[in-house]
């Protein structure tokens, strides 16, 4: 539940302000929560919303472009998982839960969605689907843009709509029909009816449905329709991961921006590129871009296709309108020693809301007002991190065994010179993620206490084009796993660390390659840290089967082909799970692992300790109450920090 008022506003803006500490921050101060996030501004650029968190509570802040307070929105420890706009007067925030579903699925756990309307006039909240148990599932399963229409603000979201059973809305539809919901009132409507091949629609500023997406689970199908009821085909393909990744307008009201995948048989198999067709006769593509490596820029107003952004290591933005490039360009001349990363913008791009960090900052949001050529800071990330206590950060460029180029953050520990340092290895999760230079609480935590830290950017990895992400499929626990070690001996070459003084520690996949960095693998590391890590492959794929209920889906067919096995029986995955070479851990290992865990569940850890115990060798176990797979509990959040890096100054001694 969300509650209101105005009375600790000052007091908050006052504490994120405060001096410097002066001491150093102790390691707990890199695991807190954000103090602010999701600063989003208004359309018009007269007012803007940010979350700010004072340990576990986290309240909704809205205030003028000149900082006076308008309101503030009690949100206790409710997680947040984003914050937008709905013209000038509606502020929108997504929210989760770990929930159980239903007496009919008592041990199913899921993380549910749900969004919650405040009028910022009168202070009046709205849940959406919260009034209609009878009608749809209370939770969001997709949003679909807000539109003011006769006067009124609506925003279309993806239900779950009841059947014709009476008790308590268990009987349920397995797919979701678009809903148009008031977003003063709760009050809805079906705006568009689903089926069990639906994948999302586009809807237009004025409410209408322009566009809808179909993927068929089974075969890979996938289809771009026209209009509320899909009367004209646009584009269609197959492609065994998945359907289009999202709808926009193209660059004028009459387009389609899709970000169309490729097809199963081209050698950028599971990719993506844009094609900008037109509704009334399909003809496209335009704009097309097959690398992966740029993801458009829509404008939340007006819902057009604006500019790109290049993921490249600096997440380089242009804009196609010269007037919109050159405030940009201007803005970020503003922080010429920082990495400076764009978050909200009012229509006319007058006032900009952007974050920075890097060199020695830890993250600071700030307002730009172009036309007064000022930047006003608004908060910042970790505001107990100062200056000071912020390790340097850039890029490192090396490469595989086999050849292939390769790159990796390095952080090091501040006043330190880089020369002989101990190492913590800290692979991203996804695996089809990727890490950039800039401050990193894990990386920074470790930093602080004299260890350099590397996040490889393995094969596997996104921002590197399908090409790179393709070629680690198959290689789970192979070039995968030798691509992070062989980035420790380039900055052993190099003369940076002390490659006999190594820890690895991630979380997710992350954790999966720390297990397989000390059992798959041997002679590395001195010590291992996995967090919510996949130690048995075949329990993972039979799990996706049960989550799907098809003995064939796109997460089936993607999780096989990434892990190189045509089945969860597949004996190829014995030699690559942690679990099954529990006998072959050469160093100590910590698990650390969330009960709500609804992504890769607890039991994984729970068969890793089992078999390392089993074994006879070295293993901890953290289990952390009430905490889920993305670490959104501050108090949870600080134990895991606090655990792993005592384990790993205790194993690898930073002097």
């Amino acid at each position: 539940m969300i509650r209101f008022g105005l009375g600790l506003f000052l007091a908050v803006f006052l504490l994120l302000a405060q001096g410097a500490v002066a001491a150093p921050p102790p390691v707990e101060a890199y695991g807190k929560l954000p103090g602010v996030e999701e600063v989003q501004i208004s359309p018009s650029g007269t007012r803007y919303a940010f979350i700010a968190t004072e340990g576990e509570k986290r309240r909704l802040y809205v205030a003028t472009a000149d900082g006076q307070p308008l309101r503030l929105a009690e949100i206790g420890t409710t997680k947040v998982r984003g914050l937008e706009w709905a013209g000038d007067n509606h502020v929108l925030v997504t929210l989760s839960a770990t929930v159980t579903l239903g007496p009919q699925f008592t041990t199913w756990r899921a993380e549910l969605i749900s969004v919650a309307a405040m009028n910022v006039d009168t202070g009046n909240i709205v849940q959406v689907f919260a009034r209609h148990g009878d009608k749809v599932v209370n939770a969001v399963f997709g949003s679909y843009g807000t539109a003011q229409v006769d006067g009124h603000w609506y925003g279309w979201f993806g239900g779950r709509s009841c059947d014709s059973d009476r008790t308590g809305c268990y009987g349920i539809h397995n797919y979701e029909d678009l809903y148009r919901v008031d977003l003063d009132t709760g009050s809805l409507t079906i705006a568009s009816h689903g089926r069990s091949d639906s994948d999302g629609w586009l809807v237009s500023p004025a409410g209408e449905v322009v566009a809808r997406s179909f993927y068929n689970e089974k075969n890979g199908g996938w289809r771009i329709l026209a209009g509320k009821e899909g009367d004209q085909v646009l584009a269609a393909g197959q492609n065994d991961f998945g359907g289009t990744s999202d709808l926009n307008f193209g660059r004028t009201a009459d387009t389609v921006l899709v970000d169309a995948p490729n097809g199963a048989t081209d050698e950028t198999r599971g990719g993506y590129s844009f094609r900008e067709l037109s509704v009334g006769s399909g003809a496209g593509p335009a704009g097309i871009d097959t690398s992966g490596m740029v993801t458009p820029i829509v404008d939340p107003a007006t819902h057009l296709w604006i500019g790109e952004t290049l993921r490249n290591d600096e997440q380089e933005k242009t804009f196609f309108a010269p007037a919109l490039e050159a405030r940009w360009r201007g803005a970020r001349k503003a922080f010429p020693n920082n990495i400076v990363h764009l978050k909200s913008w009012s229509t006319d791009f007058n006032k900009l809301i952007v974050f920075t960090d890097g060199g020695d900052d830890s993250g600071t949001y700030w307002l730009v007002d172009i036309q007064k050529h000022s930047a006003d800071p608004i908060g910042s990330q970790y505001p107990t991190v100062k200056s000071k206590d912020v390790g340097p950060v850039g890029m490192v460029d090396y490469r595989a065994a086999d050849g292939l180029a390769l790159h990796g953050v390095l952080t090091l520990p501040p006043g330190k010179p880089a020369k002989n340092l101990p190492l913590v290895v800290l692979p991203h999760g996804g695996p089809e993620a990727r890490d950039y230079a800039g401050f990193d609480w894990w990386a920074q935590a470790y930093a602080s206490r004299g260890y350099a830290v590397f996040q490889p950017n393995f094969r596997g990895s996104s921002g590197y084009g399908v090409r790179f992400r393709n070629a680690g499929l198959g290689e789970w626990g192979h070039k995968m796993q030798t691509d992070i070690s062989d980035g420790v001996a380039e900055l052993a070459k190099k003369g940076i660390v002390d490659p006999k003084r190594a820890c690895i520690v991630g979380g997710s996949y992350g954790g999966y390659a720390a297990l397989a960095g000390v059992t798959v693998q041997q002679g590395v590391y001195r010590c291992a840290v996995a967090v919510a890590g996949v130690a048995d492959l075949s329990d993972m794929l039979i799990r996706e089967h049960k989550i799907t209920a098809a003995p064939t889906s796109s997460g089936t067919r993607y999780w096989r082909a990434f892990m190189g096995a045509e089945s969860s029986t597949d004996s190829r995955l014995d030699p690559i799970s942690p679990s099954i070479q529990a006998s072959r851990a050469d160093a100590p290992i910590l698990l650390i692992h969330g009960k709500d865990d609804t992504v890769v569940p607890i039991e994984q850890s729970e068969t890793m300790e089992h078999a390392l115990s089993r074994a006879g060798k070295p293993v901890e176990f953290i289990k952390m109450n009430n905490e889920d797979h993305w670490l959104s509990r501050e108090e949870t959040r600080m134990e895991m920090l606090k655990a792993a890096v005592a384990f790993v100054e205790k194993y690898n001694p930073p002097n």
